[in-house]
């Protein structure tokens, strides 16, 4: 049986079990089995790919950086935001990947309008980072938005500003914003990234990666506005489907 998983910790938000145990059954993949790996260590990683019949994992919180010294070899794009949420096992060495980035580019693109060309993205995570990446190459405008009142540089050297200096001019030239952060994540639904929402109107496009629940605060006060909105359920949908391409192919695909 072959074997696949995601390590991370804690893994209750995780869809990813689920995801792939109703893709192997609808598809009819029975020679295929995908569990979660809630490792509390990252020295706990080693051990995992003793069980000679695992041959990828998805990465989460809070390993996307810390794994990548196990790694031989990283793609240029987890060189790149120093981020992999993807591994493959080939010839018994590990290649890493990061799927954020495609995920996040494919489910962008259907509400962008030229327009958005600039953004706000909240947050500077390694998720910030898979944002940063594609609005770079969509040649998007953007400053990251953080709650550090000395917010250090991004690791592209973008400009970073605090929440307390955000107005409502600023609000209203970048009409693209997006949260990378948990804020706003279930269980605290009632919470919000503290941005001036009384700028945002119908030209603004609002988009949440978090997804549970389908829609958040953040989301809410845009669409009050009129703004467009998206969670980042299909984000997650596309690199989940990304990552299955990269273990079924027939060598290691380059990134």
């Amino acid at each position: 049986m072959r074997q696949f998983g995601l390590i991370g910790y804690p893994l209750s938000h995780s869809f990813s079990q689920g995801f792939f145990s109703k893709k192997f059954l609808n598809e009819n993949i029975v020679d295929a089995q995908y569990e979660n790996y809630p490792i509390d260590n990252i020295q706990a990683f080693s051990s995992l790919w003793e069980n000679e019949n695992l041959e990828g994992l998805n990465v989460t919180i809070p390993y996307k950086k810390e794994v990548i010294p196990f790694i031989q070899f990283p793609s240029s794009v987890v060189q790149k935001i120093n981020a992999c949420n993807c591994i493959r096992k080939f010839n018994n060495e590990l290649y890493g990947y990061n799927t954020d980035v495609i995920g996040f580019e494919k489910s962008l693109l259907p509400l962008l309008k030229s327009s958005h060309t600039q953004a706000f993205i909240l947050g500077k995570g390694g998720a910030a980072a898979a944002v940063e990446y594609v609005l770079q190459k969509l040649g998007i405008a953007y400053q990251l938005v953080s709650r550090n009142q000395q917010p250090a540089a991004s690791i592209f050297n973008a400009p970073v500003v605090n929440y307390s200096a955000l107005n409502e001019d600023m609000i209203n030239q970048h009409k693209l914003i997006i949260n990378t952060s948990p804020i706003g994540m279930f269980p605290n639904v009632n919470e919000a990234p503290s941005i001036p929402y009384t700028s945002i109107g119908a030209n603004h496009y609002l988009y949440d990666l978090v997804y549970n629940p389908g829609e958040t605060l953040f989301l809410t006060k845009g669409k009050e506005k009129g703004a467009a909105i998206k969670n980042g359920l299909d984000m997650l949908h596309i690199q989940a489907e990304e990552s299955w391409a990269i273990w079924n192919a027939t060598m290691p695909i380059q990134q």
